[in-house]
């Protein structure tokens, strides 16, 4: 009766949206693991910090609220990792990658079926 209709707008527009926040949140991951790292330089880790300080610091450089704010938070990040070095961005992207399998794949495939057995117990008090 129902048939599964990829071709749907509705279910193309939810997808798309799921890819925007999954590439959001493994960019903000990627932002995360690449700050720890000792192999960026400490003046690059200066972009993402200012971009996150500037959300929080009510002066905006363009009138143009909320945009502005979005705009150079996504600069921040953005020229962040392109300034990175590329070795260890890749590294870092592979390891998230790894990280996202095992979580996805667990060892052991879950089972429906639970074994158990059924006993009947007297209530309390008889």
């Amino acid at each position: 009766m129902f048939e599964n209709n990829t071709n749907n707008p509705l279910d193309q527009a939810r997808k798309a949206n799921e890819g925007f926040f999954k590439g959001l949140y493994n960019n903000l991951r990627l932002i995360v693991r690449l700050l720890k790292d000792d192999r960026v330089s400490p003046l690059i880790k200066l972009l993402p910090i200012g971009a996150l300080i500037y959300l929080v610091v009510p002066v905006d450089i363009l009138p143009i609220n909320p945009i502005d704010d979005g705009l150079v938070v996504w600069l921040g990040g953005y020229l962040f990792i392109e300034l990175c070095p590329d070795d260890v961005v890749e590294e870092h992207r592979i390891a998230l990658r790894q990280l996202k399998d095992i979580e996805v794949t667990p060892d052991e495939p879950a089972s429906e079926v639970i074994d158990g057995s059924y006993r009947d117990v007297p209530p309390e008090g008889d």
